[in-house]
């Protein structure tokens, strides 16, 4: 079977970008839990930089602040409030 056959999807084609350097963000705050929330899963685990398009600069950034709003209470460990 050949690869050239077959469809190549959307998502494959599409360009990923870091949104922090995009919109020119040099620090990323652990005092907004709403904004660090686009950043979690159902879960409350951190996103894998594949799905964010997130550089790796800026990809530790938010796992620090991550554990830093999660060490003050204004995240929650586990993911059963998120939602």
């Amino acid at each position: 079977m050949s690869l050239q056959n077959e469809p190549v999807s959307k998502n494959e084609n599409r360009k990923k970008y870091c949104r922090f350097k995009k919109s020119g963000i040099k620090y990323i705050d652990y005092k907004d839990p709403n904004f660090l929330l686009k950043l979690l899963n159902e879960q409350g685990k951190i996103l894998p930089r594949r799905i964010t398009g997130t550089s790796l600069k800026f990809q530790r950034k938010v796992g620090q602040a991550v554990k830093r709003a999660r060490h003050l209470a204004l995240l929650p460990y586990v993911g059963d409030s998120l939602k």
